[in-house]
C-alpha cells in the first residue's frame, strides 16, 4: 500500500519535480519506506512506498520493458502470481517479483480490459508515452482512494486531497453541497468532495486523458438479478451454494495472506472478523496475531468475545484499550487524516488500533469489513423488511411491535409503544415505492443535523435536494431488483467506499502506514453473492444466513449464532465535561462557530449545554455534536490553517 501523485500538462511544459515532492510529502505517512518521481514532457508521476510485496525490487514509479510506459500504483493485486504465470506463457519477461510490474505487462497486453482481470485493491496511473495517454483507474469497490483536479495549466491527481492542495491555484474552498450530502447520507456522492474543485474518481471507474480529451468511464458496478427471475429455492440448490461460497471465501483469505512482511488480523468479537481470523489460522503455520479495540464502558466493549475467539484460534490476542478521554484528544488528528466531516467517532479507536499495529512491526492486517454489505448483515436490511410487512396492514397494533426486536443493543427501543415505533420508522419520502425506501429512516434521522445550519448555509442550499440527487444516480435496472438487493446496492455503492473503507478504513490505517485487506470484498465473492436468492441471505430476521451456515464449523457456536452487534464507540460524552480539550472547546465556541459560517452559534451552544448537563444523549444529538465538531475541526485544519503542513522528502528521480 502506498501513496501516489501526479500531473499532466502541456508537452512543452518544463518538468516539475519540486511540485511532485511537495505533493508526495503531504502524504508521506502512506509510504514511509521510500519515495520516487518520474518526469517527462509535461508529465509527472510521484510515489510514496509502503513495501509489502518484493521490498527489494518494487520501487516506483516503475517502467515497462521498453520504458514507454510508467506506473505509479497504490494497492495490492492478490492474483498477481497467477497473472504473471499466464503472461510468461505469452512471452512476457519480468525483472522483479512485484505485483506492480504485472499490472504494466497486463495493460500492454489487454489495455483497459486488464481492469477486470485484477483481483485486488488498487488505484494507479499509467503514463503511455506512445499513445500520449494517461490512464488512471480505481478498484471495483473503492478500497483505495484517488482524487483529481482540473486546472488551466493541467490535470492533477493524488491518493489524498491534501496532496492536491499543494498545487498552486488549487485552493481549500469548502463545498457546502458536499457537506449537506454528508449530513444526509454520511458520505459525499462522488465525484463531489468537501473541497470545491477537487473530484473523487468513483469506484469501478477509470480516466483516460489524451491531448485532446478527458473521458471517465465505468467498468464495473454491483449487479443483481431481476426480482421476478430469481431462481426457485431448493435444499440441494442451497447446499451447492454453500459449498461454492465456502471455497471462494477460503481462497480469498488465502490470496490475501500473500505478503513479504509480517501480518495480523483485526478481531472485533463479531462474526465477520472471527471468520476471517479462523480461515487465516487454518492457512498459516505460525501463530496468528490478532488486534482488538476494547472500551471501559460495557455498552461498547466486546473484549470477552474477543478473548474467547482468540483462545479458540490459539492466536495471540493483543487488546488496545481506548478511553473517552483518548477519543476526545485524538479526534482532531483523525479529522486531519480523513479530510472530511464525519458523524460518528468510530474512526478514532481504529486510528489508535492501527498505530499500535505499526508499533508492533506489523504492516498488513486482515479485517471483516464488507460481509454486511455482501451478505445482508446490517440491521437496516431487517428493518426495511419489517417495515414493508407493517405497511401492508397500516391499522395493525401488533405488527409494529416487531420493530422493537430490531435493535436489542439499544435498551430504550424495547420500551417504546407501537405508535412511537411506527412513527420512528416511518419512511417518509415517497412511501414503499421510493427507490430509497430501505434507507429513508436513516436519511431522515441524519438530516436532523441540518437544524443547526446557519442562515448563510440555508440560503446557499436553498433548492438543493440531496435525496433527489441520489435518486437521479440510480441505474435504470434498479427498480427491477428485489428490495433487499436495492438496499445492498445503496450500501455497497455509497456508504461502504465513502465511509467504512475510507474514514474507518484506508485513511486511519494508512495514517500509520498499515495496509488493510478485506477477504469479503474479493470480486469473485461479490459477484457470486449478488446472485444468491435474497431469502438465503436474510432468512426471516436472521442476517447473513447462508454465510453462517456455510462456515459454521470454523467458529464457536456462541459467536457463529450471535446476532449482529454493530461496531460502536463513545461519542458526545468524549467532548464535554472536565476532559474537554482546549482545541475542542475553542472549535465549539460561539465565536469560532460564527467564523466558520456553517452553523448557528446559538443552536450549537444549546446542544453543548445539553450534553454538559446530561452527559449522554440519544443518537440524533450525538450525530449532531460529532458532525458540527468534525466540520469545525476540518475547516480549521484545511481551510483556516494551510501553512506549514508539508514536510518535503528527498525523492528518487527517474526521467
Amino acid at each position: 500500500m502506498c501513496g501516489i501523485v501526479g500531473y499532466r500538462g502541456s508537452r512543452d511544459a518544463p518538468p516539475r519535480p519540486g511540485l511532485l515532492a511537495r505533493m508526495a510529502g503531504a502524504i508521506a505517512h502512506r509510504g514511509p519506506d521510500g519515495a520516487g518521481t518520474y518526469t517527462s514532457s509535461g508529465v509527472g508521476l510521484g510515489h510514496r512506498r509502503l513495501s509489502v510485496i518484493d521490498p527489494a525490487g518494487g520501487a516506483q514509479p516503475m517502467s515497462g520493458p521498453d520504458r514507454s510506459t510508467w506506473i505509479t500504483f497504490n494497492g495490492e493485486i492478490f492474483n498477481y502470481v497467477e497473472l504473471r504465470d499466464e503472461l510468461r506463457r505469452k512471452g512476457h519477461s519480468f525483472r522483479t517479483g512485484s505485483d506492480t510490474e504485472v499490472i504494466l505487462h497486463l495493460y500492454e497486453e489487454e489495455g483497459e480490459a486488464c481492469l477486470l482481470r485484477l483481483n485486488g485493491d488498487f488505484a494507479f496511473a499509467i503514463w503511455d508515452e506512445r499513445r500520449q495517454r494517461l490512464f488512471i483507474a480505481r478498484d471495483r469497490i473503492g478500497v483505495r482512494p484517488i482524487y483529481y483536479a482540473e486546472r488551466p495549466d493541467g490535470f492533477y491527481f493524488a491518493s489524498e486531497m491534501k496532496a492536491l492542495l499543494e498545487v498552486p491555484g488549487i485552493d481549500a474552498e469548502p463545498d457546502p453541497f458536499a457537506v449537506d450530502q454528508i449530513f444526509t447520507f454520511w458520505v459525499c456522492l462522488p465525484p463531489r468532495t468537501p473541497f470545491r474543485g477537487i473530484s473523487e474518481l468513483p469506484p469501478g471507474h477509470f480516466i483516460t486523458l489524451t491531448p485532446d480529451r478527458m473521458e471517465i468511464r465505468r467498468y464495473w458496478q454491483p449487479a443483481y438479478p431481476d426480482a421476478h427471475s430469481a431462481r426457485e429455492w431448493s435444499r440441494p440448490y442451497e447446499e451447492r451454494l454453500k459449498e461454492e461460497l465456502r471455497a471462494l471465501f477460503l481462497d480469498s483469505v488465502k490470496l490475501r495472506l500473500r505478503s513479504d512482511v509480517p501480518y495480523g488480523a483485526y478481531l472485533s468479537g463479531g462474526l465477520d472478523s472471527s471468520l476471517v481470523g479462523a480461515a487465516a489460522n487454518r492457512l498459516v503455520d505460525s501463530e496468528l496475531r490478532t488486534f482488538s479495540v476494547t472500551f471501559e464502558d460495557p455498552e461498547f466493549d466486546e473484549s470477552s468475545l474477543q478473548r474467547k475467539m482468540a483462545a479458540a484460534l490459539q492466536a495471540r490476542y493483543e487488546a488496545v484499550p481506548v478511553s473517552t478521554d483518548e477519543i476526545g484528544r485524538l479526534f482532531p488528528q483523525v479529522i486531519d487524516s480523513i479530510e472530511q466531516p464525519v458523524l460518528r467517532t468510530g474512526a478514532v479507536p481504529l486510528y489508535r488500533l492501527a498505530g499500535h499495529v505499526r508499533e508492533c512491526g506489523v504492516k498488513v492486517v486482515l479485517t471483516g469489513e464488507g460481509a454486511d454489505e455482501v451478505f445482508a448483515g446490517y440491521d437496516l436490511f431487517k428493518e426495511a423488511k419489517v417495515r414493508r410487512f407493517v405497511d401492508r396492514q397500516p391499522g395493525s397494533s401488533r405488527r409494529p411491535r416487531l420493530l422493537s426486536r430490531l435493535y436489542p443493543y439499544l435498551p430504550r427501543m424495547q420500551q417504546q409503544s407501537a405508535p412511537f415505533l411506527r412513527a420512528f420508522f416511518s419512511p417518509g419520502g415517497q412511501g414503499a415505492g421510493d427507490p430509497l425506501y430501505s434507507h429513508m429512516p436513516r436519511f431522515r434521522s441524519t438530516a436532523g443535523i441540518k437544524l443547526f445550519y446557519g442562515q448563510e448555509t440555508r440560503e446557499t442550499l436553498k433548492g438543493y435536494d440531496a435525496l433527489a440527487d441520489l435518486r437521479d444516480r440510480l441505474p435504470a435496472e434498479f427498480t427491477r431488483w428485489h428490495p433487499l438487493s436495492q438496499a445492498q446496492y445503496l450500501e455497497m455503492t455509497y456508504l461502504l467506499p465513502g465511509y467504512i473503507l475510507s474514514s474507518q478504513g484506508d485513511r486511519v490505517a494508512m495514517a500509520h502506514g498499515v495496509e488493510s485487506r478485506y477477504p469479503f470484498l474479493d470480486p469473485r465473492l461479490i459477484d457470486f453473492a449478488a446472485q444468491i436468492p435474497p431469502e438465503l441471505k436474510l432468512r426471516g430476521l436472521r442476517e447473513k444466513h447462508i454465510l453462517r451456515e456455510s462456515l459454521k464449523d470454523l467458529l464457536p457456536r456462541e459467536i457463529g449464532d450471535r446476532p449482529k452487534q454493530p461496531y460502536r464507540a463513545p461519542e458526545g460524552e468524549c467532548f464535554v465535561g472536565p476532559q474537554q480539550s482546549d482545541e475542542v472547546r475553542d472549535a465549539l465556541s460561539p465565536n469560532t462557530i460564527a467564523r466558520g459560517g456553517f452553523f448557528d452559534p446559538g443552536a450549537v451552544q444549546q446542544l453543548v449545554s445539553k450534553f454538559a448537563l446530561k452527559g449522554r444523549l440519544g443518537q440524533r444529538d450525538n450525530m449532531a455534536l460529532v458532525g458540527v465538531l468534525s466540520t469545525q475541526l476540518w475547516h480549521r485544519a484545511f481551510i483556516g490553517n494551510r501553512d506549514g503542513r508539508t514536510a518535503v522528502p528527498s525523492p528518487i528521480t527517474a526521467s
